[in-house]
Order: structure tokens, then C-alpha cells, then sequence
């Protein structure tokens, strides 16, 4: 469903409540009201969770503590990163959240990390995407003259070539 997303065939409201809907239809509960339901039950949940990834915070320190100016894009719908941000406790390292609602458009979309590099006054060669979607984060960027990290925490195969590949974040220290 996120894939038809980022690629704007669904719209958002069909991504929050349809991917409970296909998930209830796998156990053959044909039940709109409850996938309904279940999505905001969901959305409200979700952005309480606090686990990151392994070296999270020890690298944003690191990224830190060197100045660099970091910024989050994502296609996630702003009220759930915002809360994200803030319960995980990383809403202090961020300039700046762009997400696909406030910038009208969504990853893999060049105008999206335009629209990011203008509010960061930046430009494609100052700027680096770290991310762990190949299409949406990596070819993303480099449609729009990024180079990129791509985190491969799922061991994946690129079928496209990042700038650099690291397997866990801890390993960013070596190109920052």
C-alpha cells in the first residue's frame, strides 16, 4: 500500500484505512467499519512507541556535536511524525519535518527534496539522504542530485547504486 502511495495511486486517506481492510480481508472479515476502526485505533497508537534503531541517539549526537544540519522527510502524515518525533525523543535534532502533506508532494518525487533543500537553504551538493527505502529515499534523492546513504538493515539487493550503503547506523560515523 505504500508503494501505490509514494507512486500516487492511492490518495492518503485510502493508505490509512484500506491497509487494515486488505489485512482483515487475509482472514476473511470483509468489515469497512472496523478496518476504519482499527486505522485510527492505529494511528493513534503508533506514533506512541519509543523503540529505534541500534546507535539512534549515539549517532544523532555524533551528527550533532559536528553541526550538521539535519532535517527529516518522509511520507508519513504530519499529526503521527510530529507525535513520533516528540515521544521517541528525537524532536530536538530536526530543523525542519517535511512531509508529503506540507510540501504536496510525496518520495520518490524530485519536488519533494526541492522543496526540503529550499527550506534548509541547501543545495543537492551539500545535501545527503540517509535512508532505508531504495525507491522512495535513495532514487528520490538522486533525482534530485543528492548523493545518499542507504541504510540495509533488511540485507537487500539495490537494484540502483547509492553513494554509500551501510548496514546499521553506527557505520554513518565513517562517512560523516
Amino acid at each position: 500500500m505504500w508503494d501505490r502511495y509514494h507512486h500516487g495511486l492511492i490518495s492518503a486517506d485510502d493508505l490509512k484505512w484500506k491497509r487494515m481492510w486488505r489485512t482483515l480481508l487475509d482472514f476473511k472479515i470483509a468489515d469497512e467499519p472496523l478496518a476504519r476502526e482499527m486505522s485510527a485505533k492505529f494511528l493513534e497508537i503508533l506514533p506512541t512507541k519509543r523503540i529505534l534503531f541500534p546507535h539512534t541517539m549515539e549517532i544523532l549526537n555524533y551528527l550533532a556535536a559536528k553541526n550538521y544540519g539535519l532535517h527529516l522527510i518522509t511520507n508519513g502524515f504530519e499529526k503521527t511524525q510530529r507525535s513520533k518525533l516528540v515521544n521517541s525523543g528525537l524532536d530536538g535534532y530536526f530543523t525542519h519535518l517535511i512531509t508529503s502533506e506540507g510540501s504536496n508532494s510525496l518520495k520518490p518525487k524530485k519536488e519533494i527534496f526541492d522543496f526540503a533543500m529550499d527550506k534548509a537553504r541547501s543545495t543537492s551538493g551539500e545535501s545527503i539522504m540517509i535512508g532505508d527505502n531504495l525507491d522512495a529515499d535513495i532514487q528520490g534523492a538522486m533525482n534530485a542530485g543528492m548523493d545518499t546513504v542507504f541504510v540495509n538493515h533488511i540485507n537487500a539487493v539495490p537494484q540502483i547504486k547509492p553513494t554509500y550503503m551501510v548496514t546499521h547506523l553506527k557505520e554513518l560515523e565513517d562517512i560523516f
